[in-house]
């Protein structure tokens, strides 16, 4: 495909960035993205906020050019501002707040919007949430904030959910959401399988979509667990914290790179056993504790930290360092994994 883009791209530049648009959204369908996903997607393509309104279902997303949503912003639309009909039912309506779309990008992207934003409609506002059939589609309305209350604990009961009974929403990478009941333990860790995932904080059903925000957070977090990108490959939301909340929230697809970032990325790349050594020294307690994570002599561990200090120009062993270290190493990864568009 991509050669297909660089190659009618070459030809017509207008046709290649149709193709891209084409291709971004046909994406998400694919991940079963939903509406506030793709009203974003509109927005970011088209330069101009986007805002989806659907009276009927109590549904009004805007965001803005920065990727944020902000539905209070933007006043009343207007009839002049670009705009499409949502298949099925006509009740929604995508737009676009700019009068002048006559370039054919812009058309793309609202029309490809909306009939993406209809086929979210009909899969979880319209006959399968009835349906135990589909069970992916429950797991959207049950994950959904704009999906009414009644709507999303029908759902939960279709998935065999009981009410009373807490649950957690999963994340998983490359894949559709997930939800599983809570460990009926107090206290008890949920399980940590080998899928790569975000596993959300257990609550009420009714509080779901809170738990599936945070675990798609978790799962920036996440990391492949091989030489290339140690790490862990399940990431618990509760065991985040606040501060490494608020900085996934800070760190977007438009965020620049800082000085850090850029110089973990150096450091990563400056030896084969790079990213195994600054993962392990990020994280355990002690550079001897790191060694044996890591099957290698304490000498040789000291050895390959004196040289990443080098490259870095200070020490990652005392206390100010290791927290830079494990800051950068965080910022890093985000900046790898942006939230979804």
């Amino acid at each position: 495909m991509q050669e297909l883009y660089t190659m009618v791209a070459g030809i017509d530049a207008s046709a290649g960035a149709a193709l891209r648009v084409i291709a971004f959204f046909d994406r998400l369908v694919a991940e079963r993205a939903g509406l506030e996903s793709l009203v974003r997607g509109a927005a970011l393509l088209s330069g101009s906020p986007a805002r989806l309104v659907d009276a009927e279902r109590g549904i009004r997303i805007r965001v803005g050019t920065d990727g944020r949503r902000a539905d209070g912003d933007g006043g009343p639309t207007r009839p002049a501002w670009a705009h499409a009909t949502v298949a099925p039912d006509g009740a929604a309506v995508l737009w676009l707040e700019a009068e002048d779309v006559r370039d054919g990008v812009r058309s793309m992207v609202l029309e490809r919007a909306a009939a993406a934003i209809g086929l979210v409609l009909d899969r979880t506002r319209g006959r399968t949430p009835d349906s135990a059939r589909d069970g992916a589609a429950l797991v959207e309305v049950l994950f959904d904030a704009l999906a009414p209350e009644p709507e999303r604990l029908r759902a939960a009961a279709l998935l065999g959910l009981r009410d009373g009974v807490p649950a957690r929403a999963i994340a998983v990478w490359g894949g559709a959401g997930k939800v599983e009941a809570a460990p009926a333990t107090e206290g008890e860790a949920p399980r940590r399988g080998e899928r790569r995932e975000g596993v959300g904080p257990a609550v009420p059903l009714a509080e779901l979509p809170g738990s599936w925000a945070a675990a798609r957070t978790a799962l920036r977090f996440t990391a492949e667990g091989t030489d290339r990108d140690p790490g862990p490959r399940s990431v618990l939301a509760e065991e985040l914290g606040s501060g490494l909340t608020l900085l996934a929230d800070a760190i977007g697809r438009q965020t620049p790179r800082g000085t850090d970032v850029r110089e973990m990325e150096r450091l990563l790349g400056a030896a084969s056993w790079a990213p195994a050594t600054v993962h392990a020294a990020a994280t355990f307690p002690s550079l001897r504790a790191a060694a044996d994570a890591l099957h290698v002599h304490h000498s040789t561990l000291q050895a390959r930290v004196a040289q990443l200090e080098r490259l870095l120009g200070r020490s990652v062993r005392d206390p100010q360092g290791r927290l830079r270290l494990q800051l950068a190493l965080a910022m890093w990864r985000l900046h790898r994994q942006p939230p979804a568009p």
